[in-house]
């Protein structure tokens, strides 16, 4: 046996399984440089089998193909060597078959049994106390086909429990995350067939920027973020071996698609019951990954009822290949806090791929953003809530074709709710049956081509106007189909039923919807006639003359409808301009959700069911109006000239907001950035968003909910004072926090300069 050591002390030469010959050593010196060339993809061990030297064996020469049960009872990780404890890292290596199980010590072995089916199974058994392994390199990849990674088996895990009530999703145990001074760009890597992860919690994998995003404007003071690299990051990544940045075999003119017929994209991995971004408390760690799941190379990749939260990108990216890719049944909150903004991110070939029956909550974007996809999307009775917190778009962004929006429930949000690019041609684009609420746009927009701002790509262009040419069919999304047209503002009820009579697609079917919200005024968030689709209430076939008729039962005096209208051919339209059920002279009934806005909560502990009582009629509450909040809350912090790092005094000042914050969950807020005159508006537009976000993040650290929160930047527009001294330009560089208590009550807040950052003063 061998002499026993420390986790982390050098490691002994382990020897190979069979002696190599000598007429090999120019073959293992080749493979060397090879590998040497492969070092910086981190995609692999770089463990190679010197002659006469008793290293460990190849990665890329698995030894064995036995199934494996490995139990890993230490949370240490470091060079492999034989002792009483099996890791992570040495678990992998066996189920791989780099590292035999005639290399352990007989206390190893006996945390090993072999399988007569399926595939290996790597479970834990870790003390209580110790149930967080800090990395400290990359793992090997999960190489062995049908294994399965589970969290579960930890004593302590209790599959039937939950933090939220939304989404059942058990409370891991088990955490991965690098150790404190290491930096570690991915978690785990799937290279196989049929690998299934589950009941952990991963955190912290990021790594330096190798390369800036085009057009990133998220540098902080001039470095970069690290959440855009030339190779996938994330807490898990799924791709065939070798991905980025070796990609030497993979470019043109070898093939226009990245991939060689060998780069095999492993099927049916799932993903579940995981906590990526979030500790095991709830918590924001300090380092924050790149991305949760990058589906970077992968066919049938199953993401389902995991927490995913606090990324710097997107929680869920697809990339060049993620075909009959089903994410269902997840959490998705607080994600692109400073990157990618958008919580899923799917592009490249997706052929058939669901999305479905998640919660998407309080990401920095769009909920889902289909950018030049390769097939179609289904997006499926999802709750899309509460997005748009850095940047105002749409919660659905859809560029491409046959995509299906149904089903879902889409509210607050800081842009439309579905657009549809017109770039590349898109059409047969179907929305139907979602419900609508509080959004800063129309319900659907059809973006046209002759709009090309990325405001209008983002967050929509409005209403068209009606289709005059068949060159409106190639240059507006779903082929310019028409919204439906009343033959009036006003129809009068008959009883509880109205008959709707209006113009629309010859061929299409008309869809009516009641509004739940419809506002008019200056602090209107629509368009004049336009409000949010809340609840569709009949459809109608549209005659070959272009019109239609439908009676719509269950209506009163005082409610609003629109219209959609949608085309096999061609797609969904946007809305019709909005009808009243008896004279507008009404007051609008809308529901009460439409005038009192909720107080902002994604997810809610799960509640026990009270034993069942006897019902009894009560009567409805009496609102009494609240009492008037008088708040000792800083309005605002400070910054160094052309910085946007939050300095000691002003941590101090947001500590305080960030009490108020804990203390009265009904209060909400929004951050505006702002700067001194001393550049382009353009410059400052971009610096005013960092200081924003800055305080944001910072105030997320402190444990303020995402969905509370969002950003804004004014540049230098609007200024505290109009003089031009150190001090005029010191109360200039500021962030504003506006409070808002969604009660509608007054809340009087206090400035404050304790953190003015004075520049030095020029010399003469």
């Amino acid at each position: 046996m061998y002499k026993k050591q420390g986790k982390n002390q050098p490691p002994r030469t382990r020897q190979c399984v069979a002696e190599v010959p000598s007429v090999v050593a120019t073959a293992v010196q080749k493979r060397r440089r090879q590998e040497r060339l492969l070092r910086f993809s981190g995609i692999l061990p770089l463990t190679f089998c010197l002659v006469g030297s008793g290293v460990a064996v190849s990665q890329t020469a698995p030894i064995t193909a036995v199934a494996l049960r490995v139990v890993v009872n230490s949370n240490q990780d470091g060079n492999i060597q034989p002792d009483e404890q099996i890791t992570l890292r040495e678990a992998i290596e066996l189920v791989n078959g780099t590292l035999t199980v005639a290399q352990l010590s007989s206390a190893e072995k006996a945390l090993i049994q072999p399988l007569t089916e399926g595939g290996s199974r790597i479970e834990f058994s870790l003390p209580a106390n110790a149930t967080t392994i800090l990395l400290q390199s990359q793992l090997p990849d999960l190489a062995s086909p049908g294994l399965v990674i589970d969290g579960g088996t930890q004593p302590g895990y209790d599959a039937a429990g939950s933090a939220t009530a939304e989404i059942a999703i058990p409370i891991p145990v088990v955490a991965i995350a690098p150790a404190p001074d290491k930096e570690i760009f991915r978690g785990l890597t799937v290279v196989a067939d049929g690998v299934t992860i589950r009941g952990l919690s991963l955190y912290g994998f990021n790594a330096s920027a190798i390369k800036q995003q085009l057009g990133n404007i998220l540098i902080y003071d001039g470095v970069p973020k690290p959440v855009t690299l030339t190779t996938p990051p994330g807490n898990i990544v799924i791709s065939h071996r070798l991905p980025p940045p070796n990609t030497t075999q993979q470019q043109p003119p070898n093939s226009d698609f990245p991939f060689y017929d060998k780069d095999i994209p492993p099927k049916n991995v799932v993903i579940e019951n995981n906590w990526l971004g979030l500790t095991t408390e709830e918590k924001m760690p300090e380092t924050t990954s790149a991305f949760g799941v990058y589906v970077f190379n992968s066919q049938g990749t199953t993401i389902r009822r995991n927490r995913i939260y606090y990324h710097d990108g997107s929680a869920i990216i697809t990339s060049v290949r993620g075909e009959n890719t089903l994410v269902q049944e997840n959490i998705i909150v607080g994600n692109g806090i400073a990157g990618m903004p958008d919580a899923l991110r799917i592009e490249g070939v997706v052929n058939k791929s669901r999305i479905t029956s998640n919660l998407i909550c309080a990401n920095d974007g769009a909920g889902v953003y289909l950018f030049k996809p390769q097939g179609d999307v289904q997006i499926r009775d999802n709750r899309i809530t509460y997005n748009g917190r850095r940047l105002r778009r749409a919660a659905v962004y859809l560029m491409g074709s046959e995509h299906q929006v149904t089903g879902n429930e889409i509210s607050y949000q800081t842009g439309p709710g579905v657009v549809v690019s017109a770039f590349p041609q898109t059409e047969r684009n179907t929305i139907q049956n979602n419900s609508f609420t509080a959004l800063e746009g129309l319900s659907i927009d059809l973006n046209a081509q002759r709009n090309l701002d990325v405001s209008d790509f983002q967050r929509g262009d409005g209403p068209n106007p009606k289709r005059n040419s068949g060159n409106r069919r190639l240059d507006t999304g779903n082929a310019a189909i028409n919204a439906p047209e009343f033959t009036t503002r006003e129809f009068l009820p008959n009883g509880n039923s109205v008959t709707l009579v209006g113009k629309a697609d010859p061929g299409s079917e008309v869809t009516i919807y009641r509004l739940g919200d419809y506002q008019q005024g200056k602090q209107a968030l629509y368009e004049t006639g336009y409000g949010a689709l809340s609840q569709p209430l009949a459809s109608a076939a549209v005659d070959e003359k272009g019109r239609f008729s439908v009676t719509v039962a269950n209506v009163k005096v005082g409610d609003i409808v629109s219209a959609i209208a949608t085309d096999p051919k061609y797609g969904t339209s946007e809305p019709a301009i909005a009808a009243f059920i008896g004279p507008r002279t009404n007051t609008p009934s809308l529901p009460p959700a439409s005038r009192q806005n909720p107080i902002p909560q994604c997810t809610s502990r799960p509640v026990p069911p009270p034993p069942p009582t006897p019902p009894t009629p009560t009567p409805p509450p009496t609102l009494i109006p609240p009492t008037p909040l008088r708040i000792r809350a800083p309005r605002n912090v400070h910054f160094a000239l052309d910085k946007s790092f939050i300095s000691p005094a002003s941590a101090i000042v947001l500590d305080r907001v960030a009490q108020v914050l804990r203390q009265y969950p009904e209060i909400i807020i929004e951050i505006q950035g702002h700067t001194d005159p001393r550049a382009s508006n353009e410059y400052n537009i971009a610096l005013g968003r960092r200081r924003a976000l800055s305080v944001r993040n910072y105030l997320l650290r402190q444990g303020v909910a995402p969905e509370r929160m969002t950003i804004r930047t004014l540049g230098e527009t609007q200024r505290v004072s109009e003089g031009s001294s150190r001090v005029d330009y010191a109360r200039d560089r500021r962030a504003e926090i506006i409070y808002k208590d969604v009660r509608g009550i007054d809340i009087i807040i206090e400035g404050q300069e304790q953190d003015l950052q004075l520049e030095p003063p020029r010399r003469r």
